[in-house]
């Protein structure tokens, strides 16, 4: 290699300023060496495979905008591959800024690969899900050099960042069968290596060779998100022995993978009550030497099944701003079904609301400028101006036109018509009269 660095963590910590950084630096509104001195310290990311070429970069970290991860994938049920490039190119147009292929059927390496080539956005998978399908064995029959060759694989064909479910052991086995839980396991990933730990008797690989994985991840600079095998499924389970157990676990990897040049991502809850949240966020950070936290929502309540980007934009808004870095959009069609084109629409700009309300309270810089502008076109009326601030453009201008008030539409809504408050004030201090009737 003639490069002068492995990673972008080894770059950062040479004091080597990359192509990347330059461009996130400025995307941040930041000097560059002080994204390098973040990164050097574990504290930013850039996911960004070598093999990504068509990469557009974005840092992740408490310090920078809050980033938004969208899961797609196809389903033994739901197969459809075009569907879900229409729904990548739809999450990219919406401000998503990374897209994780969760895959579980089918022949998944052509569309991971097309996903790479076409999609700006960082790319994430979960090798675990692959490993069946791609050595075409059932689960207890997969070795630990099975699992690793996907890691590989995954790291080949360009992905950005890899969920590895690291963190659960036999001691985990033996801890969660005795004191239980009332969701036991509910993360996809971790309820594969439980089970064929549970079968195998043998140690997690993801663990027991995390140092040889962590090779693959410096050979081809792919950032690990170390996933949360124990996070809540429920409130009831959320903040428990089970779920700290490992996050101190993931504390001690993400110590081992710095020692390698590897860029570290920590995997977060879950469910989790609305007054644990910022509590939560504070440990992850002490036990995790603030390494960016990526939550899955966290949803604030179980019994919202349809609004669940409702619950999770709640919780996600209240994590970001104690320090959560990446948000995982949740759709209303969690815990119920794989998500639709409108699903993925809806998730994603509840996901966005909960990010952008956080960078405002953080005081990212920039954070609020749009909603000054948005106040000021609101103060003159000025409609177009207003849909050119919105998020979602498209659903704000569809309401209007569908409901334009029966005459002169051109300054107010059907909501109140003559009697707007804010034409009536306008009118009012121009010393115009104000005609209701």
């Amino acid at each position: 290699m003639d490069r002068k660095y492995t990673t972008q963590m080894d770059a950062a910590r040479k004091g080597i300023l990359t192509r990347e950084m330059e461009i996130v630096a400025k995307k941040e509104r930041m000097e560059s060496d002080a994204l390098r001195r973040l990164m050097a310290e574990g504290k930013a990311v850039i996911c960004a495979n070598r093999n990504h070429e068509s990469l557009a970069p974005e840092g992740v970290g408490s310090m920078l905008r809050t980033k938004i991860n969208v899961n797609l994938g196809v389903s033994r049920d739901c197969a459809d591959y075009e569907m879900e490039m229409e729904k990548v190119m739809r999450a990219v147009k919406l401000g998503a800024e990374a897209i994780m292929d969760l895959s579980s059927h089918g022949d998944t390496r052509p569309f991971r690969r097309k996903l790479v080539k076409a999609c700006p956005a960082m790319i994430g998978t979960v090798p675990v899900y692959d490993s069946v399908i791609h050595c075409q064995k059932d689960l207890a029959e997969l070795t630990a050099q099975d699992f690793i060759d996907v890691v590989r694989l995954h790291a080949e064909d360009g992905v950005d960042f890899v969920t590895l479910h690291c963190g659960i052991t036999r001691e985990t086995l033996r801890k969660l069968r005795e004191h239980g839980r009332k969701m036991n396991i509910v993360s996809r990933g971790g309820s594969l290596v439980f089970a064929w730990m549970s079968m195998t008797g043998e140690e997690n690989p993801f663990y027991e060779h995390f140092d040889e994985i962590l090779d693959i991840c410096e050979e081809y600079d792919v950032t690990v998100s170390l996933g949360d095998a124990c996070r809540p499924g429920c409130l009831a389970d959320a903040t428990d022995a089970c779920q700290i157990d490992e996050l101190i676990r993931l504390g001690e990897l993400t110590k081992r993978a710095w020692a390698h040049n590897v860029q570290v991502l920590i995997e977060g809850p879950g469910h989790v009550p609305l007054n644990q949240i910022a509590a939560n966020m504070e440990l992850q950070k002490n036990l995790c030497m603030g390494a960016p936290f990526y939550v899955l929502g966290p949803l604030v309540t179980d019994i919202a099944p349809g609004y669940d980007h409702i619950t999770s934009a709640i919780g996600g808004a209240v994590a970001a701003m104690h320090g959560a870095s990446f948000l995982c959009y949740v759709t209303p069609a969690e815990h119920l079904a794989l998500p639709d084109v409108d699903d993925v629409r809806q998730g994603i700009v509840a996901a966005k609301i909960a990010a952008h309300a956080a960078d405002i309270a953080k005081g990212i810089p920039g954070a609020r400028e749009i909603d000054d502008r948005m106040a000021e076109a609101r103060r003159r009326l000025d409609w177009d101006a207003q849909f050119s601030c919105a998020l979602d453009p498209e659903t704000a201008k569809a309401i209007r036109d569908s409901r334009l008030p029966e005459n002169d539409h051109s300054d107010t809504c059907s909501m109140c018509g003559k009697f707007c408050a804010v034409r009536s004030m306008n009118k009012a201090l121009n010393g115009e009269q104000i005609d209701i009737l």
